[in-house]
């Protein structure tokens, strides 16, 4: 990662952590996705922006294999969403070779525009959900 990625990544990430995804939990028909912490094994809520289609949440995650949720699933895949207010069980699969700047295209737009403007890493991951 060059520097001015480096940067970039520490700036956006820490006003995510501090401001953004604090208040953005809050809001009832946030989206949101729940991993278990690799090392607290406590549950972590992290607002995302995706679409579901049919039995299958998509999300891109704009730092790739750097994001805590993306480590996260790595050490276990088993996952929740929230979507619409409601939760739905999952299990998430890091797809490396989706092209994830095409894939944001059938995303929710304003979401979208935003990753691929912060973005320095784009991976695509797919949930299976497992409950209606």
């Amino acid at each position: 990662m060059s520097r001015h990625h480096e940067l970039k990544f520490r700036v956006v990430t820490s006003l995510q952590r501090r401001i953004g995804n604090p208040v953005m939990k809050l809001l009832p028909f946030q989206t949101l996705l729940e991993t278990t912490g690799r090392k607290s094994g406590l549950p972590r809520r992290t607002p995302v922006g995706g679409r579901r289609v049919g039995r299958e949440f998509w999300i891109v995650s704009e730092y790739g294999e750097k994001s805590q949720y993306v480590r996260n699933i790595k050490a276990d895949p088993r996952v929740r969403v929230r979507v619409k207010g409601r939760w739905h069980d999952g299990t998430a699969h890091l797809l490396v070779q989706d092209d994830a700047r095409e894939r944001l295209r059938s995303l929710p737009r304003l979401n979208s525009a935003a990753v691929r403007t912060v973005g320095t890493n784009l991976l695509t991951v797919r949930v299976d959900l497992t409950d209606g």
